[in-house]
């Protein structure tokens, strides 16, 4: 049976950073919400196979899907976005295209034959563009090229694009390019020609943008629009104008006014089918931007000086405060910068406590006594991996004292390894892909705090961690208080760890900020930001619903 998923790809130019990820999520969101089946996912031009041995300061944060791939932090704004989970084969780095190559002429596939960039490499490349049909057929795929047009790194995905748009046909694969238009305020005036350069080079690479998608501080005046169109090959409905927005949420908003979602289904000979329903998306940015009150959260972590080393987590606070109808105002603290003596000035006012994820000794006693400040002060805590081993052992330090308890990570030589090494990872010397990754199901014990916060006692959620709540120390702590509500089924892993004489205090093995979507909050960021809430004012949040004719404006 012919192929007929369309494929659309996202090009970038004249700088990074300009948001590829959220034009793409969004242009999917608006064929969604029109009927369509759509798919996302990001081919990254880097060397690593996948972006989990990198440094947070290098790439942001590793986002983790279901079946256990380390993967482009974009991959989270697809997820969010359309609330659909992704898979290891929505994201793909020029290191995993490589390795595949490489092992077929290792095992003679290729026979004998020279082994070259053109056709082997860019082969691969194709195959890949389309892998995400072989399971699930999807009316779009859209295909996210990281980096910018004219990069070395980006050069094969571009000639990967060129044949299979002439393989393919126009009128099943479409190419939309985005550019920036820089304002100069000396002048007063957008300037073109950058977009010029940008649409020239992938030209000169045989490919022809069919949309051109500017970013844009201003908008975009009708005179700037038909120049770009004139010097770029494209008709003038085909220049998108993308001003930046108080809110990524408000991107697919921008993009619908812009028609861009109708350009596309026109030129791709597609009916519009029904017209993109976005009540629960406006009721949702109506929330995010109406708040009724709002609290302060301290994010304790290592990596804060680049935020999207945690974009997940700020995210689904974000998320689940617009939820409240609350504005999270998140306060970041480096974990290093913490320690006995400044720790009340520190988070003095904060209405709850995040202890963020991360890997290595550095900053970690700060966390420990972030965890104790949360603890005494009964102020609402949220622990997330580390920041859950570190609530263990500062308990075990300072309730149970336990001379010298720490995670054998930091410490091989405690006495108190009250965290330790999984049984299965004490012989995996390879660093990539090697931890605990994926989902994985829990129990829920009842009436605890999770309970209440998810309603069910059978939860799937996704980890990455080597380490573990040593069993050998589990009776000690359930003894002075602290409960154990969140267990694997199969390994008896402890998930999740609360304090019985606190009013919310959560640490949880599991990362609960990989599976929170706009449509979808998840349950125990929900219950921390209420919590935070009620220890602002006394009171939880009691939600109103938006009037019918608001919701649907």
């Amino acid at each position: 049976m012919a192929d007929t998923t369309k494929y659309i790809f996202v090009t970038g130019g004249v700088t990074s950073s300009l948001g590829k990820g959220i034009l793409a999520a969004s242009l999917a969101k608006l064929l969604q919400l029109r009927g369509y089946s759509a798919s996302i996912q990001k081919f990254d031009p880097y060397i690593n196979i996948d972006p989990g041995t990198l440094n947070p300061y290098e790439h942001g944060e590793c986002y983790v899907t279901d079946d256990g791939a380390e993967t482009d932090l974009d991959l989270g704004h697809y997820e969010r976005f359309l609330n659909v989970p992704t898979s290891q084969a929505n994201n793909v780095t020029t290191g995993r295209i490589y390795e595949t190559v490489i092992r077929r002429e290792r095992l003679g596939e290729y026979q004998g034959k020279t082994v070259q960039v053109i056709p082997h490499i860019t082969d691969e490349i194709k195959r890949r563009f389309t892998l995400l049909n072989e399971n699930q057929k999807f009316d779009f795929i859209l295909t996210e090229i990281g980096g910018t047009v004219g990069d070395i790194e980006s050069l094969p995905y571009i000639e990967a694009l060129r044949q299979f748009r002439y393989e393919h046909g126009p009128e099943h694969c479409l190419v939309i390019h985005l550019t920036l238009l820089p304002y100069l305020n000396a002048v007063g005036e957008l300037k073109t020609k950058p977009t010029q350069h940008s649409v020239k080079m992938l030209l000169q690479s045989g490919v022809q943008p069919d949309i051109l998608v500017c970013r844009s501080e201003v908008r975009i005046p009708s005179d700037v629009r038909e120049k770009v169109a004139r010097f770029c090959n494209v008709r003038l409905e085909e220049v998108i104008e993308n001003v930046n927005a108080p809110t990524i949420y408000e991107v697919p908003f921008l993009l619908r006014k812009e028609n861009l979602d109708e350009v596309v289904l026109k030129k791709l000979d597609l009916p519009l089918k029904e017209e993109p329903d976005f009540t629960y998306w406006k009721h949702f940015v109506s929330r995010l931007k109406n708040p009724i009150d709002e609290i302060r959260i301290a994010l304790v972590g290592k990596y804060v000086e680049l935020h999207d080393s945690y974009l997940s987590i700020s995210e689904s606070l974000k998320i689940a405060g617009a939820e409240n109808e609350l504005n999270v105002k998140i306060i970041w603290i480096h974990s290093e910068d913490v320690n006995a003596e400044n720790v009340d000035r520190l988070l003095k006012g904060v209405d709850g406590v995040l202890v963020a994820p991360g890997f290595g000794e550095r900053g970690v006693e700060g966390k420990i006594v972030a965890v104790r400040y949360a603890r005494e002060h009964q102020t609402p805590f949220l622990g997330i991996c580390l920041g859950m081993q570190m609530a263990v052992v500062e308990f075990g330090r300072n309730v149970l004292e336990l001379a010298g308890a720490h995670s054998s990570e930091f410490d091989p030589k405690t006495e108190h390894p009250v965290i330790d090494i999984m049984a299965e990872q004490k012989k995996v010397t390879q660093m990539g892909g090697t931890m605990r990754l994926g989902a994985y199901e829990c129990t829920v014990r009842r009436n605890s705090l999770i309970h209440q916060a998810y309603q069910k006692t059978r939860v799937s959620e996704r980890h990455r961690h080597r380490f573990e709540f040593n069993n050998a120390y589990r009776k000690q702590y359930e003894k002075a208080g602290v409960v154990m509500s969140d267990i694997n089924p199969d390994t008896d892993l402890v998930e999740v760890i609360e304090l019985k004489d606190h009013p919310y205090f959560i640490g949880t093995q599991f990362h609960p900020e990989y599976k929170s979507t706009v449509e979808s909050p998840h349950p125990l960021f929900l219950s921390f930001v209420n919590a935070a809430y009620a220890h602002k004012t006394g009171r939880y949040v009691e939600k109103t619903q938006l009037p019918a004719e608001e919701a649907n404006s």
